[in-house]
């Protein structure tokens, strides 16, 4: 193996190969398993990988190859013409062709560039011609002429486009497929005189021709589309991508010839079976471009038997070697069968989760293999929103069309016609709905941004299907009803005409589109969900918990799994209604005022609280509930200034009974105290425990309303865990100080109701000093939640809101930051931090239960994280706790398999 890695490049051929699947950072995805299939038998045509490390060397040396790589091609490309029996460069018989293509680790479909029929030019063409025919000759070369212009020499394709589309209409031909020889050579012709306009050759040897193709694919490693889709996907650690240089095989000989897409199970809905799509008499990238609707893959029995057989069979043996869904891709020359591609397959939600409950129930898989291959991105999927009205009049009524039904869910969006528009409106708060004739790799921003896509073209494996199938979003392609009009910014579908910013709604799912927004509604945990969530549940060590602030969160993180709160903000229910509000600044000028009415003022916050912690712990029977004590600077329940200020500053004075003749005075004096309170930077201001330290009485009314709530629901004969936390402590001395606090109160309330509750009090850790010194802060706390959304921002310098709104972007773009540290946690620095608190903590109090609770506490990577430094749970939000189960589980099994060095991850 260690030789192996030396090579920088790897011939492969049916049965010779020294690559192999498990090399996928060496030599790509597409590479390392062509040597994969090759290794298997099956029959690949004959060809060569480049690695990604000669990619890392064309960077490194100022895109250009290194030196000596040329030969070591030259010397595999003699190996691949020995087995094909013909000759690249010949110009006396019928001459081997090339494709160059793209392949990193991670599938990035369409993203990076693609030449075909490399080796062709006047000389060479009559050649190839009288062996193959004047037709099919001058169509690989137009193809040539077209791909070798946009990729290598940076000619807009849309210029090939639209001399090919002259042709056709001055013919009224509609495809290709269609052309004649005399027509592809008028199209020969009009390609080179785009050349000439351009001020661009295509050289007329070869060799060269090879050499700048395979330059131009690593080139195409950071084009703006496939940094973008890096970026949208979090791809990262990728040293860049392998070149394949393969023989090629014609789909578009004759009618004895085609070529397809195929995946061995449905990517849509997981069911078992041959899927996918061929076309006859064309190039692979007519099947993934759209511009002719294929046939389905099943109808290839009839034409090509023996092929469609052979098909099964390889991909049957795919599927069992890989013990994964394949997504293959094949051609079909003069009725024989070759294997181009397998990979496992992208799919959605649904079909993940049904691929994988069966291939470990078919044997193929184990459980935990089986809870590693649903992504935690395919259950957020699955929890997405369906249409509630299906099959209803009123939804019946609202079809305008239907397309294929590319990839699942429910989308409503205000229709854009460009992939620039869709970025713009989303970023304004719009939900878009992306239409286009047909998507291409360009639009990958456009097609992130958008709640859904609609095409007129394409098949369930165009580019719009399958970017979206991997990213979740609801697609209908190929409606033939849909007629766009770029210029006007307006479409037509049937006799409904649509504008730029009209309603529209797709089902992905039936490939039915709709007119308006329609209702939708969240799914359940049931079925298939619910056996595949149990296995999550039964390999993950860690719990989760649920960030949530009502009852009725309550009840929905209850219902997705969440064993218990760990965070309830209970500044939050302060903003539930009017009169809460109200109170909150009545208890604010009162403490500020010193007023008798003071304890008047946080008995009424006080019976607030206690009714939504009553509801909270009522529909968490059993299970603990942490309450957070007040964090938020007073300001914050205030208004700045102004008439609103003004207005306040009467109603509360009025309260208070000012003497005649004092109001006025009374109302400057309250409103100097109430302006006081702003603070120059109140994230590290007069909040959280030294909020509750100068106000001890806001303290010890939270935690009377915590445990009389407790005592109420205990009564009722449910089991109440109540968790008290003080956030925001970087000293010991805070911490005690407001534990005295709270357990006075208890002991108040204890002795009052003749009750008694047991309860746990523990501390946030989210102020860096906090977590240095957590071994001393564990002689008090009995756990620790780590507050992660502020530890970040004290920990790295940074404001949350500004950095987002003034320099994220560009740390992201120029590499500073390799991710947003605000949706996953810096592991390096914060990470460090809360290592070392929840190892000095554990090491004072072997007791103490650590956790999450900021909003890292659903993102799966930070998750992983924090298993792997020993945390006990996490906490999220209500509709990521499914998620966080999985992650959970998922991080348990890889530190398990890691531990046992007994599963190779691919």
């Amino acid at each position: 193996m260690c030789q192996q890695k030396k090579l920088r490049v790897y011939h492969f051929m049916k049965g010779n190969t020294p690559g192999n699947k498990s090399m996928k950072m060496l030599l790509g995805g597409k590479g390392a398993n062509l040597c994969e299939m090759a290794r298997l038998g099956l029959n690949v045509p004959a060809g060569m990988t480049i690695s990604t490390e000669v990619c890392q060397q064309f960077y490194d040396s100022g895109h250009k190859l290194p030196a000596g790589l040329m030969d070591e091609v030259l010397a595999a490309l003699k190996m691949v013409e020995d087995a094909r029996g013909c000759k690249f460069a010949d110009t006396k018989n019928s001459p081997l062709l090339l494709s160059v293509r793209s392949g990193a680790a991670v599938s990035m479909p369409g993203m990076m560039d693609t030449v075909l029929n490399l080796g062709l030019n006047d000389e060479i063409l009559p050649v190839f011609a009288e062996a193959n025919g004047w037709r099919f000759a001058y169509d690989c070369y137009r193809r040539l002429l077209d791909m070798f212009g946009d990729v290598v020499l940076g000619i807009s394709h849309s210029k090939f486009e639209r001399e090919i589309s002259a042709v056709k209409e001055s013919k009224g031909l509609k495809f290709d497929v269609e052309l004649s020889a005399d027509d592809l050579k008028e199209v020969v012709r009009r390609f080179k005189t785009v050349y000439a306009e351009e001020g661009k050759i295509i050289p007329d040897d070869p060799y060269e021709q090879l050499e700048m193709a395979i330059t131009a694919v690593f080139g195409s490693w950071n084009t703006p589309r496939a940094v973008k889709y890096r970026e949208i996907n979090r791809i990262t650690g990728l040293i860049g991508t392998a070149v394949n240089v393969q023989s090629m095989v014609f789909g578009n000989k004759n009618d004895n010839c085609a070529t397809g897409v195929c995946f061995t199970r449905n990517p849509a809905t997981g069911e078992p079976g041959l899927y996918g799509e061929f076309l006859r008499n064309a190039q692979g990238e007519d099947v993934v471009a759209g511009i002719r609707t294929p046939l389905p893959v099943k109808e290839m029995s009839e034409p090509f038997p023996k092929a469609f057989k052979d098909l099964v069979d390889d991909t049957q043996l795919l599927e069992n070697h890989m013990h994964d869904m394949q997504d293959c891709e094949f051609t079909v020359q003069d009725g024989e069968l070759f294997m181009l591609q397998t990979r496992n397959g992208k799919r959605t939600g649904q079909a993940a989760l049904r691929v994988a409950v069966d291939l470990k129930n078919e044997g193929l898989v184990t459980q935990d293999e089986a809870v590693l291959m649903v992504e935690p991105r395919h259950l957020d999927q699955l929890l997405h929103p369906m249409f509630e009205n299906v099959g209803s009049h009123a939804y019946k009524t609202s079809i305008m069309a239907k397309g294929l039904p590319a990839s699942p869910g429910a989308a409503c969006g205000r229709i854009v016609f460009t992939a620039d528009e869709a970025e713009k409106w989303h970023a304004e708060g719009n939900p878009v709905i992306l239409v286009r004739v047909e998507t291409s790799p360009e639009d990958v921003g456009g097609m992130h941004a958008a709640e859904g896509i609609f095409t007129a073209r394409g098949g369930m494996t165009s580019h719009a299907a399958v970017v979206a199938r991997g990213w979740g979003k609801p697609c209908v392609c190929g409606c033939e009803a849909l007629e766009v009009d770029y210029s006007s910014k307006s479409a037509r579908v049937g006799k409904i005409s649509l504008e730029e910013g009209d309603w529209i709604s797709i089902n992905g799912t039936t490939g039915e589109v709709l007119k308006d927004k329609q209702p939708t509604k969240n799914p359940e945990l049931s079925g298939q969900l619910a056996e595949f969530m149990s296995w999550a549940d039964s390999a993950r060590r860690m719990k989760v918990l649920t960030n949530c602030d009502t009852p009725e969160d309550a009840e929905v993180a209850r219902k997705n799994g969440a064993q218990g709160i760990g965070l309830v903000r209970t500044e939050h229910m302060f903003f539930a209604s009017p009169e809460r509000i109200a109170a909150v600044r009545k208890m604010i000028a009162a403490e500020e005022l010193h007023a008798e009415e003071t304890h008047e003022a946080l008995n009424a916050l006080k019976n607030y609280q206690k009714e939504d912690f009553v509801g909270i712990f009522r529909a968490m029977d059993g299970l603990p509930v942490t309450i957070r004590l007040l964090d938020p600077p007073l300001h914050e329940f205030l208004p700045h200034a102004g008439p609103e200020l003004d207005q306040l500053c009467n109603e509360l004075v009025s309260m208070y009974h000012a003497k005649p003749g004092q109001h006025m005075n009374a109302h400057l004096v309250l409103k100097r105290k109430l302006q006081g309170l702003n603070e120059t930077n109140p994230m590290m201001g007069l909040r959280g425990c030294r909020l509750g330290i100068v106000h001890p009485d806001i303290t010890n009314m939270q935690a009377t309303a915590i445990i009389e709530a407790a005592i109420e629901v205990q009564a009722e004969g449910k089991s109440v865990f109540p968790h008290i936390m003080v956030p925001l402590v970087g000293f010991e001395e805070e911490l005690t100080n407001q534990l005295k606090v709270v357990k006075e109160a208890a002991e108040n309330v204890f002795a009052q109701k003749q009750a008694r509750i047991p309860f746990k009090v523990g501390t946030m850790i989210e102020v860096p000093r906090g977590a240095l010194k957590a071994g001393d802060l564990a002689k008090h706390a009995e756990f620790f939640s780590v507050g992660s959304n502020d530890l970040t921002q004290m920990t790295l310098g940074f404001s949350r809101d500004d950095a987002e709104a003034k320099f994220m972007t560009t740390y992201l773009k120029e590499g500073v930051l390799p991710h947003d540290p605000f949706e996953s946690l810096d592991t390096s620095g914060v990470g460090e931090l809360i290592q070392l608190a929840c190892s000095r903590g554990k090491a004072t109090n072997k007791d103490i239960e650590v956790g999450i609770c900021g909003e890292h506490g659903g993102d799966p990577k930070s998750i992983e994280f924090v298993n792997s430094v020993g945390l006990d749970y996490v906490s999220c939000s209500p509709l990521r706790v499914p998620v966080a189960r999985l992650a959970a589980a998922q991080a348990s099994i890889k530190a398990k398999d890691s531990s046992e060095n007994d599963h190779c991850q691919d």
